[in-house]
């Protein structure tokens, strides 16, 4: 199967990039590959629903909605989503629906993961249109999830004060998270929730699993905003030897980090915000 086109629309972002759209900490994308169309996360309310139908975006035609891992901003939108994409199928990790807290030293822990009410309009749905896998999803020929994400890089260790138990005993390690990645004649695209396992090791396991190694473009959350400068610059480094051909970090990427990606990609550097689009035609 040859690849046409591929269009990735950013439906919510901490951002904005389009006037009349609206902003919310989270992450929704809605990408068509030819005929075929996906949501992959649904941001933390309304706003990628109210932001699709300003887009003229037709949730109803939704053949997938791919959620990367279980916390509230990507996947509270689910209960205002669902309703509309009466035909999508979902595929989702299993730890989705596992608690989730965020827990600071001295401040009350704060309950992150998949809202009740995501939970259950998810729970109406029909078995058959939920796939909970631990495994690479292949969605058509060119299309597929990276299944979970194996840590093999050294420095990316902990993503953040998240804990499976509010009282921060057990680190949350996010054992199934998934990106999404489609194969191109230029290349590999990868689509990433938060890459809590790390950038560099969400981008080895998208080339695993598609069997595809050229990585074309990389777009999402890269979850550095917490990350030391020896990490950044550590991960910056990893990413210039992938050799993208456009780098569009967003959501949970953090501001030093996208200075410094800014820099150093420079014109291979797009910025994102809800309502930013971008398109890819294979060449002539």
């Amino acid at each position: 199967m040859n690849t046409k086109c591929v269009r990735v629309t950013i439906l919510v972002d901490n951002t904005v990039a389009a006037g009349g759209l609206e902003s919310e900490h989270g992450l929704s994308l809605w990408i068509e590959v030819d005929d075929l169309k996906i949501l992959f996360d649904a941001g933390q309310s309304s706003v990628a629903i109210k932001n699709a139908s300003a887009l003229g975006i037709p949730l109803e035609k939704t053949d997938y909605i791919v959620i990367s891992h279980g916390h509230y901003d990507h996947t509270g939108g689910l209960a205002f989503v669902l309703p509309l994409a009466r035909k999508a199928a979902i595929v989702l990790p299993p730890h989705a629906v596992a608690p989730s807290y965020s827990v600071h030293p001295g401040a009350t822990p704060k309950p992150i993961g998949m809202p009740s009410s995501a939970q259950q309009v998810l729970n109406q749905i029909p078995a058959e249109r939920v796939r909970w896998s631990s495994e690479p999803v292949q969605l058509n020929p060119v299309v597929g999830t990276t299944g979970p994400i194996p840590r093999t890089v050294s420095y990316e260790t902990s993503s953040g004060p998240f804990f499976i138990d509010p009282d921060g005993k057990n680190e949350d390690v996010f054992p199934d998270e998934q990106a999404l990645w489609i194969s191109t004649p230029g290349g590999l695209i990868v689509c990433a929730g938060c890459c809590h396992a790390g950038l560099i090791n969400t981008l080895k396991q998208a080339q695993r699993a598609s069997g595809m190694m050229p990585l074309h473009a990389v777009i999402g959350g890269f979850h550095l905003r917490q990350a030391s400068e020896e990490r950044i610059d550590r991960t910056l480094a990893a990413l210039e030897e992938f050799s993208p051909a456009l780098l569009a970090p967003c959501h949970c990427t953090g501001d030093r980090a996208i200075l410094k990606f800014q820099h150093v990609f420079a014109d291979r550097f797009y910025p994102c915000g809800s309502g930013r689009q971008f398109l890819f035609v294979p060449k002539e």
